[in-house]
């Protein structure tokens, strides 16, 4: 077996580190929602109520809300009010969450890789994390683990890479704040390290200690259609490269989990449905074109995440309708991987 169970303890700090987590994401997105500025502006001898924010293109808007009286003066003051609140609940959060995390290393919770776990929450902080972004690969089996309360040995989940998809069906918006404008991946990238630099193919990052960010998407259909394959206008940003097999994931319902990194902390990871990863890396596996040891790999992580989902995952049977996405013929072949050891003939 290639995964343990958490233990009781474990079990009851993951759960406090998700309603935790939770409440201070309910109380972060309350701050956001008063980002900007709300100031007085005199325009010939009249003062006027001015909102300024970022508009979902990262262009900062101005609006006015009126002249100055009884009912702007009550927006303003409440505005204010709204403000100071929401920063109060986060401050209150934040020490919360720091204990939570000392717990969480007393007790060996501690799993995403550091830096991974930063990249990952700093996309979603400019929100493209599960709205144009999602995490694949390896990284994945640190959500599907966390959900089933397990841990994968290190020797499946171990790795120096993360993959991101791409989905450029409907565009990417990225989300401009005060302190950050440009839309483009390897800024974020550089703002986590500065040692950060677009390798010499475009669709790969890499740091001084040889971390890989690979930005991929699925071939176009159909193979003459043009789509995106960056997140913004920046010419010098990562470009996504097109690999077979994708589309499965592109089409794939999206898999939410609170997972906890090497220092404690909780992250938000959205990737893709565990069955149809098991799927996608079952058929990797089979690839003559792929190196002998990838393909062993991507058995082992397939077998891995398909016992999961039999094991822990009773809410994501293994059904034809729910992988629709996927051939005929390799929803057949990886059917045997989702079977539980009990209901196995002898």
């Amino acid at each position: 077996m290639k995964f343990i169970e958490l233990n009781s303890d474990q079990l009851r700090e993951y759960v406090n580190t998700r309603q935790r987590y939770e409440a201070w994401r309910e109380a972060a997105a309350r701050v956001r929602t008063f980002r900007g500025s709300m100031v007085w502006s005199e325009t010939k001898g009249h003062e006027y109520l001015m909102r300024a924010a970022y508009d979902k293109h990262g262009r900062r808007r101005q609006s006015s809300l009126g002249v100055r009286g009884r009912e702007t003066e009550k927006i303003k003051a409440e505005y204010e009010r709204g403000r100071e609140a929401a920063r109060s609940r986060l401050a209150e959060l934040e020490p919360v969450l720091m204990r939570q995390a000392a717990i969480n290393r007393a007790v060996g919770l501690g799993r995403v890789p550091r830096l991974g776990a930063k990249i990952i929450r700093a996309l979603d902080e400019h929100r493209l994390l599960g709205s144009g972004l999602r995490v694949l690969g390896t990284f994945s089996l640190y959500a599907y683990e966390a959900v089933a309360g397990v841990q994968i040995d290190p020797s499946v989940s171990t790795t120096e890479d993360i993959d991101l998809l791409l989905d450029a069906r409907g565009g990417v918006s990225l989300a401009a704040t005060e302190e950050f404008e440009s839309k483009s991946l390897i800024r974020i990238l550089r703002r986590i390290d500065k040692s950060f630099e677009r390798s010499g193919q475009a669709f790969r990052a890499v740091n001084r200690d040889g971390f890989l960010v690979d930005l991929i998407k699925p071939l176009p259909n159909p193979p003459w259609s043009k789509e995106a394959d960056r997140i913004g206008g920046d010419p010098e940003d990562l470009a996504a490269v097109e690999i077979e097999g994708l589309a499965w994931h592109e089409s794939a319902p999206p898999f939410e989990a609170s997972a906890i990194d090497e220092r404690g902390e909780p992250l938000r990871i959205v990737t893709t449905d565990p069955r149809v990863f098991a799927a996608h890396k079952y058929w990797l596996s089979q690839r003559s074109d792929r190196e002998p040891f990838k393909r062993r790999r991507d058995r082992e992580q397939a077998e891995v995440v398909a016992s999961l989902v039999a094991l822990h995952l009773a809410h994501l049977p293994f059904e034809e309708d729910a992988l629709r996405m996927l051939p005929r013929d390799l929803v057949d072949q990886v059917r045997p991987l989702f079977t539980r050891p009990d209901q196995r003939e002898l």
